[in-house]
């Protein structure tokens, strides 16, 4: 592990936290990170920031002193507890890897996660895929469709990339197993206890599924890392199937609008009557049916919106 990342994982991990400790939040790395540029400094640097004047360049108050120093001495616990986890086959990929997924990187810039927990073969990142998304709610009608298109797309040479969620999500992902396609999986709940299945194991063992999870990993379902989630698949997607989705409601809805305004990825809508499915076409979604091919290539490109900065990217390279 390389020292920026382990600065990271020292900052940022929701392991080993007890009263006084209270690692860092997305937003706050992230505020933390464009200081570090600022100053011309790396995360490694905060490891010794007392000693080394990088306290003084960084200009900390007493208050965030005391909270980085207490983030610093659970080192020992915080290893042994990394240690444990990737003997259950869990480890931890950090924006200082050269592993981490580079989409994200592209797509999100310096928005998204200083962190993940994984488990599985992370050069699945670089293979090309079809995002799943929709209602954990299915219909017949509905679970047919995502087969056949799932069939369709993996025929192109596509993986899978969804959210691990029960209904589309999990049928997606079965169907592009079971034809021997790769699946990423952005879960928003524990990777203890989906490694306590062995559908997951079998696949993660075969090579076929990496699953990847800001939450920690003996945590339970989190609403707000569910919809945060959303645009991990989008982002990681050469374009992203809506199944099914309510209306101005839901984790669907958010994370399908939301990719309408970002332009992470061409945003596929299945025609369907569906009230939340026809205005996610009106907002302009492709729409899709049984007739479509299942060729992401052949859509329009989209232009991602999110400005990045490469010097402020550089600093987790």
């Amino acid at each position: 592990m390389n020292r920026n990342s382990e600065a990271i994982i020292m900052f940022c991990s929701h392991l080993c936290v007890e009263e006084d400790i209270h690692p860092l939040e997305p937003a706050e790395w992230s505020a933390l990170a464009e200081k570090l540029r600022t100053a011309g400094l790396t995360p490694a640097d905060l490891l010794s920031f007392q000693e080394n004047g990088a306290q003084e360049k960084l200009n900390l108050d007493a208050d965030t002193t005391v909270r980085y120093r207490h983030l610093i001495d659970r080192g020992g616990s915080l290893e042994f507890a990394i240690s444990n986890y990737e003997n259950m086959g869990i480890h931890v990929l950090t924006r200082a890897d050269q592993t981490y997924p580079k989409a994200l990187k592209s797509k999100l810039g310096n928005t998204c996660p200083p962190l993940f927990y994984y488990a599985g073969e992370l050069s699945l990142l670089e293979r090309s895929t079809a995002g799943y998304v929709g209602s954990r709610n299915v219909s017949i009608q509905d679970a047919d469709f995502t087969r056949k298109t799932v069939e369709k797309t993996v025929a192109h040479g596509y993986g899978v990339v969804t959210g691990g969620a029960k209904g589309i999500d999990q049928i997606s992902q079965e169907v592009a197993l079971g034809l021997g396609a790769p699946v990423i999986e952005y879960a928003a709940d524990s990777l203890e206890k989906k490694l306590r299945q062995s559908g997951y194991v079998r696949a993660i063992q075969n090579g076929k599924l990496l699953v990847l999870s800001v939450a920690k990993p003996d945590a339970g379902f989190h609403v707000g890392i569910a919809m945060m989630r959303n645009r991990y698949i989008y982002a990681q997607s050469n374009g992203t199937v809506v199944v099914r989705a309510e209306k101005e409601k839901g984790g669907t809805w958010a994370g399908a609008s939301e990719n309408l305004k970002k332009n992470w990825c061409p945003t596929l809508c299945w025609n369907h009557d569906y009230s939340g499915n026809q205005a996610l076409i009106e907002l302009g979604a492709i729409p899709i049916d049984d007739a479509w091919g299942g060729d992401l290539s052949a859509l329009p490109q989209v232009e991602n919106r999110i400005v990045t900065q490469p010097e402020q990217l550089s600093l987790f390279d």
